[in-house]
């Protein structure tokens, strides 16, 4: 049986604290824009929206980033990459951007969304948002807001699971 880690109460009120704890550190949603990184980070910056606009009221733009152009690793696969449609149709140019993704490891996804968010704009700043840190960094990156802290093996296989792409709400991992 694959452990889980997070069920989808526990997802619901990581999510519920990373916006009151985005609401805490940028002192409300006035110069927020929200941006998932495709696939599943999409589904959870839409989630934060949402909570957002129930605590504050206020409607936070969301995005969704496609980075696989951007990747440090593209053309050392055999297999072709999978592309998402990039959709930021607002200006983030001195805005504050919550980058929102399901799990961060080695750094190198994020270092490729930053670069891809260049190409829109130049933010005020550049916040992350993660469901879950399991680290192992390879790149000096680190979440501002984290839903939980996972200490793994490097070779073990986090999978976040949201409703919207899977079925249900849930962090597993597969222990190699």
């Amino acid at each position: 049986m694959t452990p889980r880690l997070l069920d989808a109460d526990d997802v619901r009120r990581a999510l519920t604290r990373i916006s009151h704890e985005i609401l805490e550190r940028d002192k409300g949603a006035g110069s927020l824009v929200l941006v998932g990184i495709a696939n599943r980070g999409d589904a959870l910056a839409e989630r934060l929206a949402a909570e957002l606009a129930r605590i504050e009221g206020a409607q936070v733009p969301i995005g969704v980033l496609d980075i696989t152009f951007y990747r440090d690793d593209i053309g050392l696969n055999a297999e072709a990459p999978e592309v998402h449609e990039t959709r930021i149709p607002f200006d983030i140019s001195g805005k504050t951007v919550i980058l929102v993704d399901d799990v961060l490891f080695t750094g190198r996804t994020i270092r490729a969304a930053m670069d891809a968010l260049m190409d829109f704009g130049r933010p005020r700043k550049i916040q992350l948002a993660v469901l879950v840190d399991r680290g192992h960094r390879e790149l000096p990156i680190r979440a501002d807001f984290v839903g939980k802290n996972v200490p793994t093996k490097r070779e073990d296989d986090v999978r976040v699971l949201v409703q919207e792409m899977d079925g249900e709400d849930a962090v597993i991992v597969e222990v190699r």
